[in-house]
């Protein structure tokens, strides 16, 4: 089966390569297991300098990496840029603090000295999505590789330009070969590289049903996974809150790349006092954004990645219109060539309806009326999912009341939901377990190892 590079604002196919063959695996991975031999022993100041080569290739060359991502996937060109700068934040992030982060912990015990050490385990395999292309590969990346770690990407198929261009850059930069290697390989393939004993750990940001064949599979060859999965993050407003900020906010998180994010906020939860005002704004920017040719710098909204995922978009949303959601905007596919779906809003959606249950991977906001902060709570945790949640109030004891009863990994108060290299990053229940960015995500995937001289 062909690995196809299509670009979704035209429908044309740009490359197509055929999947890695047996023998051309074996070599990736007996590249992998020889690199981990020597790059473990590494110290931290040549692992971070080499991050900083990375950084400053980004910084270089990233209007050329922009133009693939958008190419290849559709987001807008302006946010591919954003997506390259924040790849080089998030390795300044571990080249300045990764060594300090895995410092030898001291503990006081009866023996005369006792401590941990974090040392790196082997190659890690990532499964990578296509929506953040770069941003989600680095974030697996920075921190493994500044622990010492061999990094092997299994990228999504619809962009395997993107998992090429990431390789060049690693060995650019100076990691030497088998460090970091891009895998074109299917999913039958995927499975033997997870079972072979040379790969030590695995990570997969992607969905529900990806993660649970992962993890099991992992599990099975007593393999540690992280897994990144999906979101139907609610985004609370209430009596307290500066409606037009939090409408404004609200438009952007909710078409973020097209609505193509985990975190992008999908269940809009008001209060009854400020519905229809906060509806009203709502509605007003989403009907002003334009969509259109992502490489033009006035487009907000690109296409949706592939025609399936639009047809998938436009299913759930029919499906919960017949529920019973009343439709204020769009609903339709967009006429033409390309992937295009119309930003979309749904009012007074049924708590059983497909997009109060599901994740909606597009620009489709659901609105659902809350009576009082309690009840607010009870429909935000109506969900399989617990990635993030976006909550507005200035009300003090609200703050409260959402921060210890919203199930989430990540709750953000009158702002977005967003990814930061300084802090952990991941979810609960059906969104997944582990965490990336931060002290916890560069220490996944290390021995912490226990020495006591008595």
């Amino acid at each position: 089966m062909r690995i196809e590079s299509i670009n979704p604002a035209t429908g044309e196919t740009l490359r197509h390569f055929d999947p890695l063959t047996r023998a051309e695996i074996e070599l990736r991975l007996a590249r992998a297991a020889a690199a981990f031999a020597s790059y473990r022993r590494t110290d931290f100041a040549t692992r971070a300098e080499l991050l900083r080569t990375v950084e400053r290739i980004l910084a270089r060359e990233g209007g050329d990496y922009a133009r693939t991502i958008t190419l290849e996937m559709g987001k807008p060109l302006r946010a591919a840029r954003e997506e390259i700068q924040k790849c080089a934040s998030v390795c300044s992030y571990y080249a300045t603090h990764g060594e300090e982060l895995l410092k030898p912990a001291e503990t006081k015990t009866t023996a005369s000295r006792s401590y941990v050490r974090f040392d790196p385990i082997g190659p890690v395999l990532a499964i990578m999505p296509w929506n953040f292309p770069f941003w989600q590969v680095f974030r697996f990346a920075a921190p493994a590789l500044m622990a010492g770690n061999v990094c092997l990407l299994k990228h999504a198929a619809n962009v395997p330009q993107c998992a090429l261009a990431l390789e060049q850059i690693f060995r650019q930069a100076g990691f030497g070969e088998g460090i970091f290697q891009s895998l074109l390989i299917d999913t039958k393939q995927t499975a033997a590289v997870i079972d072979d004993p040379r790969v030590k750990a695995v990570t997969l940001t992607g969905s529900e049903r990806a993660g649970a064949e992962v993890a099991s599979r992992a599990a099975r060859q007593i393999k540690k996974s992280v897994l990144e999965l999906g979101g139907s993050d609610p985004f609370v407003v209430m009596p307290s809150a500066d409606l037009e900020d939090a409408s404004a906010v609200g438009v952007k998180s909710r078409t973020i790349n097209a609505g193509q994010s985990c975190i992008a906020a999908k269940r809009f939860i008001v209060a009854e006092a400020v519905y229809g005002r906060y509806v009203e704004q709502f509605v007003a920017k989403m009907r002003a954004l334009r969509v259109g040719d992502p490489l033009d710098d006035k487009t907000d909204i690109g296409p949706l990645a592939t025609e399936q995922i639009r047809n998938g978009v436009h299913e759930q949303a029919q499906k919960t219109i017949e529920a019973g959601a009343k439709l204020l905007l769009g609903g339709r596919l967009i006429a033409g060539r390309g992937y295009y779906y119309a930003p979309t809003v749904l009012v007074d959606v049924p708590p059983d309806s497909l997009a109060a249950r599901e994740e909606i991977f597009g620009p489709v906001a659901a609105f659902f009326r809350a009576r009082n902060a309690d009840e607010a709570v009870r429909i935000a945790n109506h969900t399989p999912f617990g990635l993030g949640a976006s909550v507005w109030t200035n009300d003090p004891g609200e703050q409260e009341l959402f921060a210890s009863e919203i199930d989430a990994g990540m709750i953000f108060f009158n702002g977005m939901v967003a990814s930061d290299p300084r802090l952990p990053f991941g979810g609960v229940k059906r969104s997944g377990f582990g965490r990336e960015l931060g002290a916890e995500g560069i220490r996944e995937f290390v021995n912490v190892k226990t020495i006591v001289t008595a």
